[in-house]
């Protein structure tokens, strides 16, 4: 049966082979006419929208409610990491697309910034702070995709020093993959910074 979550299920399937997808595509995609999927969607504007929704329900807000705001900021980091990590494509889709018509995803953002602004936050630098967050998030989940030897070269003399500290990353005991030993590096660095940030901004 054809649903509007059908569809965009569908759509992540093509995003993620692919990076992209037509209504066409979608139709075959489904084993339906083009026409068909009219009855459910308006167009690919809103399967868009739809497809967010399905990547951004997976992003932990529920985590504000129940712990201080950075550990709930981490995890609800952590989280969006995950989400997007999975389907990769999606990220450069998003950031080109606006928010208005994904209603699920709105939420998400208006459960975040009231937290901000419950941690005392100033109005005015809540989005830059948030959007922050969300260049280096959106930047790891690319990193946790990307290839474990993008830093291997065939002529180590070439770079030495490069190679010896890409060789101790690998021989490092913590058992971590490096990707997500770089995002937990990053997040922490970031909110020890926010954390400061707040303070000043604060006084």
């Amino acid at each position: 049966m054809i649903t509007a979550d059908s569809i965009a299920d569908a759509a992540i399937g093509l995003l993620d082979e692919s990076g992209d997808f037509t209504m066409a595509q979608l139709a075959r995609r489904l084993g339906v006419g083009a026409s068909a999927l009219y009855n459910h969607v308006t167009g690919k504007e809103e399967v868009l929208a739809r497809v967010r929704e399905l990547v951004s329900d997976r992003i932990d807000t529920d985590v504000f409610d129940s712990v201080p705001f950075f550990d709930a900021l981490l995890v609800w980091a952590r989280s969006y990491r995950d989400a997007f990590a999975r389907h990769p494509a999606t990220i450069a889709v998003f950031a080109t697309t606006a928010l208005d018509g994904a209603g699920r995803t709105t939420g998400m953002y208006e459960r975040v910034v009231a937290a901000f602004l419950r941690a005392g936050w100033p109005e005015d630098d809540v989005m830059t702070t948030l959007v922050a967050l969300e260049d280096f998030i959106m930047g790891a989940a690319l990193d946790a995709v990307a290839p474990a030897d993008m830093f291997q070269l065939r002529s180590p003399q070439d770079a030495p020093t490069l190679s010896r500290v890409t060789a101790a990353a690998r021989r490092s005991p913590s058992g971590t993959r490096p990707a997500q030993a770089s995002f937990e590096a990053g997040i922490e660095a970031m909110l020890t910074g926010l954390r400061v940030r707040l303070a000043r901004l604060s006084a």
